[in-house]
């Protein structure tokens, strides 16, 4: 954790030492317009382009009003650091069916990216929201993500909002030491797949002391993550945060180290969560530690679901190949909003090993009497307080 901590300072020193020399790039020096309708999509690349072609710390300056701004894909690599400072607020067309791509604003192959300002970027989904019927349909169009951040080294993104995107707020593949601090999500509990900050394929990545309020899981981590680090951050409405859902493709990378410390999650579907699909590939999730989370009327506080199986898209009777290993789930307190307030339930071909559950006193205050939990092929090592009292049902 110092190394991550020394990592951090580092990126906080080269932001504002950037800021300071960096060569600036107004897109309003490119002909955009601030008055919500004028499409600055061209002036944005232009500035992009040759701050990018800076032998010197460049910024790209969005200044205050309002934006509007077709998909772009700012892409490097660049020959210094950049800074992408956008004070005011860019909105993406409402329309879905213009969109050509998966992605809005796109952030690829770079190293030294920051990104601060203050600004919005307003992702105008609600449109889209009704058209998303991928619970029913496998084969459904992916909807744009607000943010994607593809291959990425050495960044820092802060004091910046994602609202209302169309479908992920966030995406991050590739990544490599990467912190997100100070940075907002925004969206209504039904704003569907809304998942806040999605990682994948992705080493030395933080998320620090900022909220998301979303539709689906503030925090969402699949195959590949590795040095996960989740502290200061406020979860909910949404579906909590999450590890997986893993083993539904072939050749999923390991999940390595994932640390959620010191988060509040309110009102969401789940607080702390591992999940996999029935039926799964084979495949391996270790060293992961949730501690010092406080719920709020949470539906689900601590589950780890290896029969994970949405709108019955799966063969829900076969278990999960998914290898969980090196668990712990200590000093986690508050209230649930459902009687089984823990759950740990593991698969029958591939039982959990080394779980551990510490300083657990979650409470329920329904007609149904007390909170209780529930395990499944888990033999967790107990400590401290533990309300409810762990495994106190063991299900088949």
């Amino acid at each position: 954790m110092a190394m991550k901590s020394y990592v951090g300072a580092l990126l906080l020193l080269l932001s504002f030492s950037s800021s300071i020399n960096a060569q600036v790039f107004n897109v309003a020096t490119y002909g955009a317009k601030g008055d919500g309708s004028s499409d600055i999509s061209q002036a944005l690349l232009s500035a992009w382009k040759e701050a990018c072609a800076s032998t010197t710390p460049a910024k790209v300056l969005i200044p205050g009003g309002t934006f509007a701004l077709t998909e772009v894909a700012l892409d490097g690599p660049c020959k210094a650091p950049v800074e992408f400072e956008l004070q005011g607020t860019l909105k993406a067309p409402a329309d879905p069916s213009l969109f050509k791509t998966d992605g809005w604003v796109v952030f690829q192959h770079i190293d030294g990216l920051t990104m601060s300002g203050g600004g919005t970027f307003d992702g105008q989904g609600k449109t889209a929201w009704g058209q998303n019927d991928c619970a029913k349909n496998t084969n459904c169009r992916t909807l744009p993500t607000n943010l994607r951040f593809n291959f990425v080294t050495n960044a820092l993104i802060h004091d910046v909002t994602t609202l209302d995107s169309k479908y992920f707020q966030v995406n991050v593949l590739g990544a490599k030491n990467m912190t997100f601090q100070n940075f907002h999500v925004n969206a209504p509990a039904d704003s569907i797949n809304t998942d806040g900050i999605h990682i994948g394929r992705s080493d030395g990545v933080n998320i620090l002391d900022s909220d998301i309020k979303t539709g689906d899981d503030c925090v969402s981590l699949g195959d590949g993550s590795r040095q996960i680090t989740v502290k200061g951050v406020t979860c909910g409405p949404g579906h909590g945060i999450s590890v997986g859902s893993l083993g539904k493709y072939e050749n999923e990378e390991p999940v390595e180290g994932v640390f959620v410390t010191n988060c509040t999650i309110i009102g969401a579907d789940n607080g702390v969560r591992i999940k996999t699909w029935p039926a799964s590939k084979p495949g391996t999730a270790s060293d992961m530690h949730f501690e010092d989370i406080q719920m709020d009327n949470v539906l689900n506080p601590v589950i780890l679901d290896q029969g994970y199986c949405p709108f019955n898209q799966c063969k829900a009777g076969v278990p999960s190949l998914i290898k969980i290993s090196k668990v712990s789930f200590k000093k986690i307190r508050g209230t649930s909003a459902s009687q089984v307030a823990v759950k740990v339930l593991c698969s029958r071909s591939v039982p959990c090993e080394e779980v551990e559950i510490a300083d657990i006193d979650l409470v329920y205050n329904g007609p149904e009497g007390p909170a209780t939990s529930e395990c499944a092929n888990v033999k967790p090592v107990l400590s401290g307080k533990l309300n409810p009292a762990a495994c106190a049902k063991v299900v088949s």
